[in-house]
């Protein structure tokens, strides 16, 4: 008798936070991303993956999830303190530019991520949609200008880098997205749940929005 085939495993969503940095005891980007994992959203697996906060070591990290799970969709998370919003990063730019030590005491100036490759990149995420949506759903969210220069400007510009050029990632959309304190953590903060939510209804946003909208584009930073 033949066996019945094994079902197809949904698509894969990769969404990922740092460790803690700082001296902080937790990192709110890694807290989101593992109370999203496993979670289905639109038809695919969300899976959750943490990165350290260190140059380099952060990407390669990612590129083992990348070639491990080769996801339809990837969001990176990182804290940015000091924002009262989820804040839905529009460019990631290629230099490395440390204002302080990353997890291994590193600390890069005015340094390529990828030698001899573009200038910059453009998240591919709907972002203004996602926006819109978070919104809708009562999460304060905004479009960012600026991604930084620390290790998230690092990895945002790292898998926009492999998305764009790796062939078996064709296809596969990613972007970044910062978020703010824990309110415990100081203020502006916001609630765990209410941040999960947000990027909840963002990844539902993100697989199933063809072409962005063209107004909203929020705040600026």
């Amino acid at each position: 008798m033949v066996a019945a085939p094994r079902p197809a495993r949904p698509a894969a969503v990769l969404v990922t936070g740092f460790d803690a940095f700082g001296g902080d005891a937790l990192n709110p980007s890694w807290e989101i991303a593992r109370a999203l994992h496993r979670r289905q959203v639109a038809g695919h697996r969300v899976l959750a993956a943490q990165l350290p906060t260190v140059f380099g070591a952060a990407l390669a990290r990612l590129d083992e999830l990348l070639a491990a799970h080769r996801p339809a969709l990837v969001i990176c998370l990182g804290l940015a303190a000091g924002r009262a919003a989820l804040s839905l990063e529009r460019v990631a730019i290629n230099v490395d530019d440390a204002r302080i030590p990353d997890n291994a005491g590193a600390q890069p100036i005015d340094v390529p991520v990828v030698a001899g490759a573009p200038a910059a990149y453009f998240s591919t995420l709907p972002i203004k949609a996602m926006r819109q949506a978070m919104l809708a759903a009562g999460v304060p969210a905004e479009v960012s200008q600026t991604a930084g220069t620390f290790v998230c400007n690092h990895v945002f510009y790292g898998l926009m880098h492999r998305l764009a050029t790796v062939r078996r990632l064709a296809g596969a959309r990613g972007g970044f997205v910062h978020v703010p304190l824990l309110p415990a953590q100081g203020a502006p903060g916001l609630p765990l749940a209410l941040m999960v939510e947000g990027l909840r209804v963002g990844i539902r946003t993100a697989l199933t929005t063809a072409e962005d909208v063209r107004a909203g584009a929020g705040a600026v930073h």
